[in-house]
């Protein structure tokens, strides 16, 4: 028998339903994209013989990829669940995207995980990106361990990348482990540095044996500075002592005290893996059955009434019920599933629960809060969903048809009705302007994108009231080119994408005269009404003012109202490109009118035409005003000039920048909106993905006269 097959043999278990947290491991794969995350995965899997080789699960090529969008792109596009069993502990595995446009997905991951594996490739290093999940984690305090990949690639330097990791996240990052060659690029072996042992895989067998030869150095050189450390983030004072006097170190206690430093985040043990071949596989399973934290160790976050009131709950499963929506997806076969963490109490299938919502739906309604009946609770692996009785606290799973259950929404008791606070989503930064590829399908692309928006947090829906446009705001084009096939796919509504209209403003720039004359005398009733007015700029943010100077009755009383209403109806539609006009005063101070043919109609299209008149004087009587933003950009230390300089070269104003630790900068600036439409996707590559931003309006300032050259051109084409 294989060592793989050995390995399942002795850890298959014969339930997949624990009977207590202590028996629970929930981990969370975090790492770059193309560091191996799905094939660690697809690894553990074999090694516990819940699948019997990588991609034999159905549907797909991969255990966890079983998203359409994740075939054709090739790339964890979603969380993905994978449980395992391992000496009766089961460990829920979540495969969370490494791509930058999907960084609320692995927030939601984190909120599921009471410990996190990152998988950094052997071949490529430390990434920036992964330095910035890095920080991710480190926020939410969740214990961390790091897996090297891709030891099998003759390119491959585990030395090189472990001193990768400690320059990058810290002194207390050290190996647990230490490959052993059978050949140039074949890892035959694993030596603990912790029991002194060898994990000898070169006879096929996994077999355990003492150190040989050079390998005794090798431990010796590598296991004191592990001990020490391990030892002072323990805080274990009683075994630093013993090993302070020399004394004889019990191994027992050393693993408790593994387990004590990397609960609580402050110990980070590095693993080495070759996954095609099983090597390793054992090892890592053996970490995170003995050192991880169970979820009765791992916090609980703020539960409340709906009230507001705090409750306080623990991790019992005879407790009540509280869980959290993490994931919604929707299967061909099945139909809605949600992915559900189990905070506190037992989920059942085919129990009634009640689903509370947070924050304002994409539809405009209220919170939303209602009882449901639960469908069928599943242990799913890939695309396969197997029923399970119920899931207990501290336990993943997925519910069928919760059919207002959306991510981010909690599951309680119908009779104590409770609300976990909600994690924070990234704020989308990409906005693309979209519209139905069919008239027919208007109404289908709301439902199809208030369902998704739904599902997915870092989607958000504006109906431009300015600019008249459908704005989705995303993560990134990744991002939205799976959110455009999802919504062929599943709601069968193609989008054709929009060049987006930055909300720009007009605005008069000097004083002039105008007149607005409605004058139809052929066929029915005749209409009749001239007005003359003044149009005058105002000082920015002052807003509209119209002045009653007409004398004499030369413009009935009844109609004065008239003619400020059509200014108003084409200061909406704006003057000369179709954007809204603001900060004017009309001054109303002659007209004429008809006895019979005048009406309110008829002046409100003179108010109108006055306006449009008064816009017509000269070139430089109308100007148009872009939005500022205020920005504020953290980035490595080592991309800063380059992001200072394309900042001047957007018209921005650079305010100030300050140092932010880990070797980051924060960059302040106010840059016109115009030129920063697409900054989520140029930051990224200038940054190389580490880059973040934030933005807020700040307001409306005059646009230089040849950007204004280039808006009217295109709006007269148009």
């Amino acid at each position: 028998m294989s060592s793989v097959g050995a390995a399942a043999a002795a850890a298959k278990s014969q339930d997949p339903t624990p009977a207590d947290p202590s028996a629970i491991r929930n981990v969370v794969m975090v790492g770059g994209s193309g560091s191996g995350k799905t094939t660690v995965v697809e690894g553990l899997l074999v090694a516990t013989g819940e699948i019997q080789r990588a991609g034999s699960v159905e549907k797909g090529t991969t255990v966890t990829d079983y998203d359409d969008a994740e075939h054709r792109t090739h790339r964890t596009v979603g969380t993905a669940l994978a449980p395992v069993s391992y000496q009766g502990t089961k460990i829920n595995i979540i495969d969370a995207p490494g791509y930058a446009d999907y960084l609320g997905d692995l927030r939601a991951s984190i909120r599921a995980a009471d410990a996190a594996l990152f998988t950094i490739s052997a071949i490529d290093g430390v990434s920036g990106a992964t330095r910035v999940l890095w920080d991710e984690c480190a926020a939410a305090r969740l214990p961390r361990a790091i897996l090297i990949t891709k030891l099998d690639n003759p390119r491959a330097d585990y030395d090189a990348v472990v001193e990768a990791c400690r320059e990058a996240f810290g002194a207390s990052v050290l190996p647990m482990m230490l490959p052993l060659y059978e050949s140039e690029a074949v890892v035959g072996a694993l030596m603990d540095i912790l029991t002194g042992k060898v994990a000898d895989y070169t006879s096929g067998d996994r077999k355990m044996r003492d150190p040989q030869g050079d390998e005794v150095a090798k431990l010796e050189r590598n296991r004191e500075s592990f001990i020490e450390t391990l030892i002072t983030e323990s805080d274990d004072a009683e075994l630093l002592d013993t090993y302070l006097e020399g004394g004889e170190l019990d191994g027992e206690l050393l693993r408790k005290d593994l387990a004590v430093a990397v609960a609580g985040a402050t110990f980070f043990p590095i693993m080495p893996m070759a996954a095609p071949g099983g090597v390793g596989a054992v090892e890592l399973l053996q970490l995170i059955a003995e050192a991880f934290p169970s979820p009765e160790n791992a916090p609980i976050p703020e539960v409340t009434t709906p009230s507001g009131d705090t409750v306080e709950v623990k991790c019992d499963p005879k407790g009540p019920l509280v869980a959290e929506v993490v994931k919604t997806t929707a299967d061909p076969y099945v139909g809605r599933i949600s992915i559900v963490r189990v905070f506190s109490g037992t989920l059942r299938a085919d129990s009634t629960i009640h689903v509370a919502g947070h924050g304002t739906r994409p539809d405009g309604s209220a919170n939303h809060s209602n009882d449901e009946r639960a469908g069928t609770v599943t242990s799913p692996l890939g695309a396969t969903q197997r029923p399970v009785p119920y899931a207990i606290a501290g336990d993943l799973c997925a519910v069928a048809k919760l059919g207002s259950a959306e991510t981010g929404d909690t599951l309680s008791d119908p009779a104590k009705p409770l609300i976990v606070k909600p994690w924070s989503p990234p704020e989308p930064m990409l906005p693309i302007a979209i519209k139905a590829a069919k008239a027919a399908d208007e109404d289908k692309l709301s439902t199809g994108l208030n369902r998704l928006v739904g599902d997915d947090p870092t989607l958000r829906i504006e109906q431009n009231p300015e600019t008249r446009q459908l704005v989705l705001w995303c993560m990134g084009d990744a991002h939205a080119d799976v959110t455009f096939e999802r919504l062929a796919e599943k709601f069968g509504v193609p989008v054709e994408r929009m060049p987006y209209r930055v909300p720009l403003r007009e605005t008069f720039t000097s004083k002039v005269e105008a007149r607005g004359r409605h004058v139809k005398q052929s066929g029915g009733h005749g209409q009749y009404a001239v007005c003359d007015v003044i149009v005058e700029p105002l000082p920015a943010g002052s807003g509209f003012e119209f002045v009653d100077k007409v004398v004499g009755g030369a413009v009935p009383r009844q109609f004065i109202p008239s003619v400020e209403k059509g200014v108003r109806a084409q200061m909406t539609k704006g003057v000369v490109a179709g954007y809204p006009l603001v900060d004017i005063r009309v001054t109303l101070y002659d007209g004429k009118a008809h006895s019979v043919d005048s009406s309110d109609a008829a002046f409100q299209t003179a108010g109108s035409l006055a306006l449009r008149d008064a816009a017509s004087k000269g070139s430089a009587v109308v100007s148009l005003l872009e939005p500022v933003t205020a920005m504020t950009i953290v980035v490595d230390d080592e991309h800063v000039g380059t992001i200072m300089s394309d900042l001047s070269s957007r018209r921005g104003r650079l305010t100030g920048t300050e140092a932010v630790a880990g070797g980051r900068t924060m960059v302040k600036a106010e840059v016109p909106e115009f030129e920063v439409v697409n900054y989520a996707v140029d930051l990224r590559s200038m940054a190389r993905g580490t880059g973040s931003f934030t933005r807020e309006y700040l307001g409306h300032e005059p646009m230089p006269s040849h950007r204004i050259d280039a808006v009217l051109e295109a709006a007269k084409d148009k």
